[in-house]
This record gives structure tokens, sequence and C-alpha cells, in this order.
């Protein structure tokens, strides 16, 4: 056989052995054709927003003030802050301090002694302060105030006497003033007006014979613990209902009268229970706190708020409610001018 036949088939089979084993290839991409490289920031997820708490309230209340004050104060500023969706708290003290902890505080009311109002005020902008009788408080910005500046002498003194009046036996009282206080002619002038409104000449039907209400003045010099003395001075008159100028109101006077039967009118709650308080004339600082708490939420304040007159602690054994409702009526014509307390305004 002819070697080129034996050769050919050989070729062939190579020529097929090696296209089955050849492996195409992609080329290279080049560095104009290749795509840039980039990078995408991973989503970062918020954590949930912080809710602040209600807005708050505070009322600040001194740790001796009687238990009946107490409530109706805690009870008043607990209904306002309510009303209004707030928190409330009761404290005896707050300090600067301590208003870092409660920034969502609005309102702080206090009752004497001053808790520092100036200092918590300027510490705490966002918020309105109101000091309820604390004469040493200046009012302005955030700092508002209830006081008795804005009530008459003349009108106390007229509404003490006519209360005398009426539960007094045989209309025998009195009232005592300080010498050389500015209002002391005023006082005896609207005391006895006010008690000649409700019995005319008030002239006794027993001895002794006195021209009553008797007065009874008390040196600036005097010391609280004396001023029982000068009370003695009426009571060997006859006086059996006394009324003291707003000042007089010792402890010691409180103690003494009624070891003696002598009722009193006065213009301070007690701190503790006396036997023989017909009522205290003081400003009505709870209806003047209640007219007032808009205007602090509204942030309104730096200001002081009318406090009206107001009979409290009214002793019903001694003062009937029947009586009472007379007096209230009498008060009413009085502040709206209808009746003359007998000192020109």
């Amino acid at each position: 056989m002819p070697t080129r036949l034996i050769l050919i088939p050989f070729l062939v089979f190579s020529l097929l052995l090696g296209a089955c084993s050849a492996t195409p290839t992609s080329p290279e991409p080049t560095a104009a054709s290749a795509a840039p490289a980039t990078s995408t920031p991973a989503p970062t997820t918020a954590g949930p927003t912080p809710t602040l708490p209600p807005p708050l309230v505070i009322l600040l209340l001194p740790v001796d003030l009687s238990a009946e004050q107490s409530n109706a104060y805690q009870s008043a500023v607990y209904d306002l802050a309510q009303s209004a969706g707030y928190r409330f708290q009761v404290r005896n003290r707050l300090t600067v301090e301590e208003l870092a902890q409660e920034p969502t505080l609005k309102v702080v009311v206090a009752l004497p002694p001053d808790p520092g109002i100036a200092a918590l005020a300027a510490a705490a902008p966002q918020a309105q302060f109101l000091a309820i009788n604390i004469p040493e408080v200046q009012v302005g910005g955030n700092v508002s105030a209830l006081d008795n500046a804005s009530l008459r002498v003349d009108y106390i003194a007229f509404m003490a006497g006519y209360i005398a009046g009426m539960v007094s036996e045989d209309h025998r009282s009195g009232v005592l003033v300080k010498d050389g206080s500015p209002n002391a002619n005023s006082i005896i002038t609207a005391y006895r007006t006010g008690q000649e409104y409700f019995c005319g000449l008030c002239n006794p039907f027993s001895g002794p014979f006195e021209d009553y209400p008797l007065a009874q003045s008390i040196p600036q010099d005097a010391k609280p613990v004396e001023y029982s003395a000068y009370a003695d001075i009426l009571l060997r008159r006859g006086v059996e209902v006394l009324f003291a100028e707003s000042g007089l109101q010792s402890d010691e006077l409180l103690q003494y009268l009624p070891t003696v039967g002598v009722l009193m009118i006065g213009t301070e709650t007690p701190l503790k229970s006396v036997s023989g308080w017909v009522v205290t004339l003081q400003p009505n600082y709870i209806q003047a706190l209640q007219a007032a708490f808009p205007a602090l939420l509204a942030g309104q304040g730096g200001k002081v708020f009318p406090a009206p007159l107001s009979l409290t602690d009214a002793n019903p054994d001694l003062f009937s409610p029947g009586k009472q409702e007379n007096a209230l009526r009498v008060l009413q014509e009085l502040s709206a001018g209808y009746i003359f307390s007998g000192v020109n305004p």
C-alpha cells in the first residue's frame, strides 16, 4: 500500500482530536472598556423619636400649712392641671438643679415663704411662676403674683364690723389697731360703719353701757406677747367679739382669747384650730388662681392678678350658714359700690 494513503487517515484523525480539545477564550477587557467601580452606602435606620411627657404643673406648699388649706390648694391646682391635660406634682421645695430635670415644666404655683422664685424663674424661662401672698417677690418677666395689695382695708374692716354685729350678744364688739398705723383711723371708722349698718345705734340692753364698738391701739414697740394685755382693756369694758388689724394676730393672742370666752374675726387663717374663731376675711386666692391660670398657660404672666375678698374658715356654730349668706350679699353690694364703708377712697 502506498505510504501517502496511510498518512492521510492519521492526519485527519489528529485534526479532529485538536478541534475537540480546544477551549474558546474571551478577550481581556482593556482599560478603556472596563466599567468604573461604584460603592453604594448602606441604608441607615433612625431610632424612634423620644416622646416628651405632658407639660408639668408644680405646687409648692410649706410643710406647716394647715391641712384644710393644703387640701384646698391641691384640689384646685390638680383640677386646673388635669383640665389642661398636664401633669401635676406637689412639693415642699424646688431647687435650680431640679429644674434641669423638668424640661416640660409649664407653671409653678408657690405659697409663702418665698422658695427663691427669682432664681427659679431665671433658671426656667419657659415656665410661668405665680407667687401667692409673697410680698417680697418682684413681679415681671415670667413671675406673677396674687396678693392683697389691691384690697381696700376699709372694706375688710366694714365686713368685720358687720359680722361682729351679727354674732355678738348685745353688740359688744371691739377692734385692735396699731398705734401710728396709716390705716388705723380708716379701720376704726369702717368697722363702726359696718356694725351700725347691721344694728343701727347698737345700744346694749344691759350694762356696761358703752358706745360699741370700742377701739384700742397697741404701741408700735409692743411685743406680740403683750398684745393680750391691750385686748384686756377692751374685755374689761364688756367686749365679746374682737377684730385685729392685720399684723396683730399673734399666736399669744390667739391662745389667750379662747380662754376668756372671746370670739375673734381675723385676716389670716390660723395655723392651728382656734376655738371661738368666727371667720377669716382674706383674699380669695383660689378663685384668683383659677382666673389667672389660663393666662399663665398662654405665657401671659409678669403681672399682679387681683384677688377678691372672701369669707373663709367660717365656724357654722358661731356664724350660721344663713348669716354667712347675708354677709356675702352685703359684701357683693359693698364691692359694687352700693354701700358706703364710711371711708372715702
